[in-house]
C-alpha cells in the first residue's frame, strides 16, 4: 500500500508539489505564530524580572511597559513596603541607540541592585554623567568596546565597560546612570518601572497585591504569564493562532480534496482495475485517504522547516531581535504537524467515500 501510494504521488510531481506547498503555507504560518508567541512570553519574564528581582511595578493600565511613567517617589516609599528588601527605579528609554534602534536604554540608580548585578565582562564599571555600559549582545552587533564612544539620542557617551545579565534584551541595550537618562529624556523626577527584590519567605503574588493596593494606579507583576497577559500582543497571537488555524485546515481540505477529486476522474480504470483484482471498496478508499494524508504530511514537513527558519529571519528582518527572539518548542512544531495530518484526513474524507460508490464497471468504462 505505501508503495503504490508513493509512485502515484511521484507520477505527478506537479500537482503533488502545489498542494503540499499550499498546506506548507498554513502549516510555516502557525509554526512562526506559536514561536513568536513563546518568544513573546520569554520577554515579559524579563520585564518582570530586570536585574534578577521578584517582581515589578508599572502604570497600571498601560499595554507596553517602556510607556509606563511613574513618580521618582515611588521607589523609596516602595523600599519602606513590609515585605519589600530592596527596590530601585528604572527609566526605559527606546529608540535611541545609534546603529540599533531596537536597543533599549535602562536609565539605574548606580548603587541600587540593578545596576549592582551587571557582570562586567570587559572594561569597568562606571556610570555617570558621560559614562555608559553597553550589553555584550550590543557590543558585539556594533562592534563597540570599551573607550569607544555610542550616540544615545544623540549625544556621545564614553563606554567604560560591556556587562553581561542574561536577559536578552539587556545585553542587547545599554545603561546609563538614573539622572543622567532623566536629563536626556527630559523627564526628570520621572521613572518607568521600579524592580522590587522580597524579603526571604515573601510570597510574590501576595506581596504584587498588597502593593497594588497601598499604591493605586500601579500594578506589580511577579508572573510572566501575567505580564503576557497586560500586554495586548501576546493575546492577539494568541488569538491569530487560533483564526489561523481554522483557515489552514478549511483551504487545506479543500485543496487536498480537490486534488484527490481529480486523481479519481483521471485514474477511474485504474481503480476499477483494483476492484476487479479482489481489492474491496474499503481498501481503494484507504489508498485514496493515504494518498490526501501523505501530501499533507509532505506539506507539514515544509511547513514545519519554513516556520522554524522564517520566523527567525523575519525577526531579523524586522530588527526586533532585541525585543523578541523566536522560542520553538515541541508543542509548537506538533501543532503544525497535527494540522497537517488533519487537513490530508479531513480532505481524504469524500474522494475515499466517492470511491467506495463507484462499480468496479464503471470505473472500468470510465463514466
Amino acid at each position: 500500500m505505501l508503495a503504490i501510494i508513493s509512485a502515484n504521488l511521484v507520477r505527478r510531481p506537479a500537482r503533488t508539489l502545489f498542494t503540499a506547498s499550499g498546506i506548507a503555507v498554513g502549516v510555516a504560518t502557525i509554526v512562526a505564530l506559536a514561536s513568536f508567541t513563546q518568544g513573546l512570553r520569554n520577554t515579559a519574564a524579563g520585564f518582570v524580572h530586570l536585574g534578577g528581582s521578584n517582581l515589578g511595578v508599572f502604570q497600571a493600565g498601560v499595554s507596553d511597559p517602556t510607556s509606563s511613567v511613574l513618580p521618582a517617589s515611588l521607589a523609596g516609599r516602595l523600599q519602606r513596603s513590609p515585605g519589600v528588601a530592596r527596590a530601585t527605579p528604572l527609566l526605559l528609554i527606546v529608540e535611541a541607540v545609534k546603529g540599533d534602534a531596537a536597543a533599549i536604554t535602562f536609565g539605574a540608580d548606580p548603587g541600587g541592585f540593578f545596576a549592582r548585578r551587571l557582570v562586567v565582562v570587559d572594561g569597568q564599571r562606571a556610570l555617570g554623567a558621560d559614562a555608559v555600559l553597553v550589553g555584550d549582545r550590543l557590543a558585539a552587533s556594533l562592534r563597540l568596546r570599551p573607550g569607544g564612544v555610542v550616540s544615545i539620542k544623540g549625544h556621545p557617551y564614553r563606554i567604560a565597560g560591556v556587562y553581561h545579565s542574561g536577559i536578552l534584551f539587556e545585553d542587547a541595550g545599554a545603561v546609563l546612570a538614573l539622572a543622567a537618562a532623566q536629563e536626556l529624556a527630559s523627564r526628570q523626577g520621572e521613572e518607568t518601572s521600579v524592580v522590587v527584590e522580597l524579603t526571604p519567605g515573601t510570597r510574590g503574588a501576595r506581596a504584587a497585591k498588597a502593593i497594588e493596593r497601598r499604591f493605586p494606579g500601579t500594578q506589580a507583576i511577579n508572573d510572566p504569564e501575567q505580564a503576557a497577559r497586560a500586554g495586548a500582543n501576546g493575546t492577539l497571537i494568541s488569538k491569530a493562532i487560533l483564526v489561523i488555524v481554522v483557515i489552514a485546515l478549511i483551504v487545506g481540505a479543500i485543496s487536498v480534496a480537490n486534488t484527490m477529486a481529480l486523481s479519481i476522474l483521471e485514474r477511474q480504470g485504474e481503480l476499477g482495475l483494483l476492484s476487479t483484482v479482489g481489492w474491496s471498496p474499503l481498501r481503494v478508499a484507504s489508498l485514496i485517504l493515504g494518498e490526501g494524508i501523505a501530501v499533507s504530511v509532505l506539506g507539514a514537513a515544509l511547513g514545519l522547516l519554513a516556520g522554524v527558519i522564517g520566523g527567525g529571519l523575519l525577526v531579523g528582518a524586522l530588527g526586533v531581535r532585541s525585543y523578541i527572539s523566536p522560542s520553538v518548542t515541541a508543542w509548537g512544531l506538533g501543532r503544525g504537524l497535527l494540522v497537517g495530518v488533519a487537513i490530508g484526513v479531513l480532505g481524504g474524507i469524500y474522494p475515499a467515500w466517492r470511491v467506495t460508490r463507484m462499480t468496479p464497471l464503471r470505473a472500468l468504462s470510465g463514466t
